[in-house]
């Protein structure tokens, strides 16, 4: 069987800061926008199932980030802030006169986090899938990183390789286990590519794996999202790694203190992958959040 989409997206292609960006687009231009932003190594059609299960009012939009899915890749490398700017860029393009609603999972959430508190005007709801910011970093380390980051530069990375689109349905699967088979068999194809020798590989430039050669700064992010003014939400799967950290006392005392109201929803039977996982009872939260005055 093949997954019947409920609501068929539209797939544009933007200019964004010399790039060509792949922006998938669901519902009417003239209604209410929400952005949805994908994690590290996704793609905006994973929000296909979040799609099909919102009401049909939202303006749907998801871009792949620079470097993932049909977007396209910067040789030059990957530097986090660029993330802020290409967002900014396709809020203008998208809701030019607009509050946003926005909706970052994992990697998206640390950008959207960071744009709400840097751009507090432009936002009205924001929300954080499994993601509360990265723990801090030691400064020591800083010279081995850079010096890691160099030594990459001197070799061409290689992008994953696959057996067959079978082998990329299993991966999804491994990755959202409540992820069913016909749900895998729609994304597979936006997940990879078959290059001119015949072999399947990933869409992510291999350039992402370089690591960041500067270090996170927690309180950095945290200064930013001191700033929100936006009504914010923390979305956890209950099963992920994401849920166990958040237990520690230390750390969800450490996010809520920069906020001044934080909802918080944890979906059960649902690991880091929540719009993979459990798209329906993940949809169900944001509609009712996202509707909030």
């Amino acid at each position: 069987m093949t997954y019947q989409v409920k609501r068929m997206a539209e797939q544009l292609s933007v200019r964004v800061r010399d790039l060509n960006y792949r922006v998938y687009r669901w519902g009417q231009p003239d209604a209410t926008p929400v952005f949805l932003l994908h994690g590290w190594a996704d793609t905006g059609i994973s929000f296909q199932f979040i799609a099909d299960a919102l009401p049909a009012d939202w303006c749907l939009i998801a871009p792949d980030w620079r470097g993932f899915g049909d977007t396209d890749w910067n040789r030059q490398g990957y530097w986090f802030p660029d993330y802020l700017a290409d967002l900014d860029v396709l809020i203008d393009t998208f809701a030019a006169g607009h509050m946003v609603r926005l909706v970052g999972h994992s990697m998206g959430g640390n950008v959207v986090l960071l744009y709400a508190g840097i751009c507090p005007d432009r936002v009205s709801h924001v929300v954080t899938l499994e993601q509360y910011g990265l723990p801090d970093s030691d400064p020591d380390s800083a010279p081995d990183r850079y010096a890691q980051w160099l030594n990459q530069w001197r070799e061409s990375p290689v992008n994953l390789e696959y057996a067959d689109i079978a082998a990329m349905e299993d991966r999804l699967r491994s990755l959202a286990p409540q992820l069913t088979e016909e749900r895998a068999s729609f994304l597979a194809p936006f997940w990879c590519k078959t290059t001119a020798q015949g072999k399947i590989v990933s869409k992510i430039d291999p350039g992402h794996k370089r690591v960041n050669p500067v270090l996170y700064r927690r309180a950095e992010a945290r200064a930013c999202w001191h700033r929100i003014t936006a009504k914010a939400m923390l979305g956890l799967g209950a099963e992920s790694d994401f849920m166990k950290r958040y237990r520690d006392g230390s750390v969800a005392q450490d996010f809520k203190s920069c906020f001044e109201d934080l909802t918080e929803i944890i979906v059960q039977q649902c690991g880091h992958m929540m719009h993979l996982d459990q798209p329906e009872l993940t949809a169900a939260a944001l509609d009712k959040f996202l509707r909030e005055k």
